[in-house]
């Protein structure tokens, strides 16, 4: 039997969220047992038309289904927890997350009507869970939600710390600095490998502290004192959302909220004591015009140029109950994500155009750490081997750069790809093989239904168009009876283009007829050749690649 054990390694399987931000999910294995860190989707990019959400491929988790014992979740944000409701419909094993964490899904289970069918666990700082073969403990981080957590995976291989998204915050809006003292206790004892957030990898100094835009924030309250403010920022920034509101309350000013999500936050994290609402501060959003501008403040969602959110409503005058006036003041309380900087700038160009003024600097921290934070890390924690996780390649680049300015040999640092597995022993580490990862659609109700050929007839359905064919042929002679008629979305304005159709019905036609003639009855066959002719004609004229479908019907 101790030959057996001296040869099991411990496995790291990243499914999701590595070459990119979000989707985040990490499979841990030792022998018959497997914990997972994170459940999380991703945004949907520009090309995917349609689709609303993109969850991971967890084909790998129901193929060892046995062995899976527990999720870990490190906080709330929809890039770790987004796919509970989706995944957890196929492997119902316990999640394991801290009091803000725990609410939010919970949240999101009782949209989904799975509530009463998972078992969750509320897990305090300092304390351990017992999971097959592993113990893991949840330590005290600041990130830009509250009640953030790293963890110690202790295996039987040696302790893996996952510093989950962290920053450094000394001084926090509300509760404890990230606890600092435990990572270097358990650097101490010695770590096997670390896994860090790499986001702002590339980023020079320290992360500011969450403080530092109250300060900022009270200053532009001071200079405006003339104007209504419309602070738009993420929803799950509880300390944000408190900031704001303290500031509102110091200014006299009433405070209204706008925007799905920002309003169900608020009443989680009011409800478990996590943000405190000065009395007669907040008034429904109905009641804000009953104050004079200079005394209220809108918190709303849509800091990302989102068109459905509540900003961009009220930018584009299609808002049911605000709109904007001249002299409105709109504070932009994040930093566009990559990829949505375009959306954000046409909504501030709108503002502007109305007459609002608008401030996008300075009004935000990160909720990552910088490259002098990672080096804390590193230094506190000390491990053998050195995994960059969470951003893109890029990021994972800049990181391992660190790494080696701090002394670790490249050997010994691992930029993995989602759905590599890193094996590792007390002395060795090495990536071998992979297992099938990918993007799983949801469009609606429909969760997979969606895949690539789909997405690839959208693509080229919003790019060129579609040119239907009808046919009708008669059963048993195979003579066209009425046709070929041509309908066309999206590829030309037939109206304009009578030349252009005529022509393409006179090459129809004579397709069709060749086919009579050769006495070809397989429609497999008609519609081939209807394709073939339509479409280089279409191509000689246009230079355009309409998806062709021809429709055969028989009487």
């Amino acid at each position: 039997m101790s030959h057996k054990k001296k040869e099991s390694c411990l496995k790291i399987i990243p499914l999701g969220g590595l070459e990119q931000i979000g989707m985040n999910m990490t499979a841990f294995e030792y022998e018959d047992s497997i914990i997972v860190v994170d459940c999380g989707l991703a945004f949907p990019e520009s090309d995917m038309y349609g689709i609303d959400l993109v969850v991971p491929d967890i084909t790998y988790l129901l193929n060892n289904i046995d062995k899976v014992k527990a999720f870990f979740i490190t906080h709330g944000h929809e890039d770790h927890i987004g796919a509970i409701p989706y995944v957890i419909r196929e492997i119902n094993v316990p999640i394991y997350s801290t009091k803000l964490t725990d609410a939010l899904i919970e949240n999101k289970l009782i949209e989904h009507d799975l509530d009463k069918k998972v078992r969750r666990k509320v897990v305090s700082f300092g304390q351990s869970i017992n999971c097959g073969c592993f113990r893991v403990e949840f330590i005290k981080t600041n990130h830009s939600i509250q009640d953030a957590a790293a963890f110690a995976i202790y295996t039987p291989v040696g302790t893996i710390v996952h510093t989950g998204d962290f920053k450094v915050d000394y001084t926090p809006v509300y509760g404890d600095p990230i606890d600092l003292q435990r990572f270097g206790e358990i650097g101490k004892k010695g770590v096997l490998a670390v896994m860090c957030d790499s986001t702002n990898a590339e980023n020079p100094g320290f992360t500011q502290s969450e403080k530092s835009v109250g300060k900022v924030l009270d200053s532009i309250f001071t200079e405006h004192t003339k104007s209504r403010i419309i602070v738009a920022t993420f929803a799950s920034n509880v300390d944000r959302v408190q900031q704001i509101i303290n500031t509102a309350y110091n200014h006299g000013r009433k405070v209204a909220v706008e925007g799905r999500s920002m309003v169900t936050f608020i009443r989680i994290a009011s409800e478990l004591g996590y943000l405190t609402v000065p009395e007669h501060t907040l008034v429904e959003l109905d009641q804000i015009k009953n104050f004079p501008d200079e005394k209220t403040v809108l918190i709303t969602t849509g800091s990302q140029g989102e068109s459905m959110a509540a900003l961009s409503r009220i930018a584009f005058n299609t808002h049911k109950k605000i709109s904007i006036k001249p002299g409105d003041l709109v504070v932009f309380s994040s930093h566009p994500i990559p990829g949505n900087e375009k959306s954000v700038t046409r909504i501030i160009n709108e503002l502007y155009s109305k007459g609002a003024e608008v401030i996008f600097q300075d009004t935000h921290v990160s909720g990552h750490a910088c490259r002098e934070d990672i080096k804390l890390i590193y230094s506190l924690v000390r491990p053998k081997y050195c995994i960059p996780v969470h951003g893109e390649y890029k990021h994972l680049v800049a990181h391992s750069q660190i790494c080696r300015e701090l002394g670790w040999d490249k050997d010994d640092i691992f930029i993995m790809k989602s759905g590599d597995v890193l094996e590792l022993t007390p002395n060795s580490a090495r990536i071998n093989g992979h297992v099938q990862v990918g993007n799983i659609f949801i469009d609606g109700l429909g969760i997979g239904d969606v895949g690539n050929i789909v997405l690839r007839d959208r693509q080229h359905l919003a790019e060129d168009g579609i040119i239907i064919v009808v046919l009708t042929m008669e059963k048993g002679t195979g003579q066209v009876l009425a046709g070929p008629d041509m309908v066309s979305r999206g590829f030309v304005y037939v109206r304009e283009s009578e030349s252009l159709m005529d022509e393409a019905t006179a090459i129809l036609n004579k397709a069709v007829d060749e086919c009579v003639d050769k006495n070809i009855r397989d429609w497999g066959k008609i519609k081939t050749a209807i394709r073939e002719a339509l479409s280089e004609f279409v191509w000689k004229k246009t230079k355009r690649r309409p998806l062709i479908l021809p429709i055969i019907m028989e009487v």
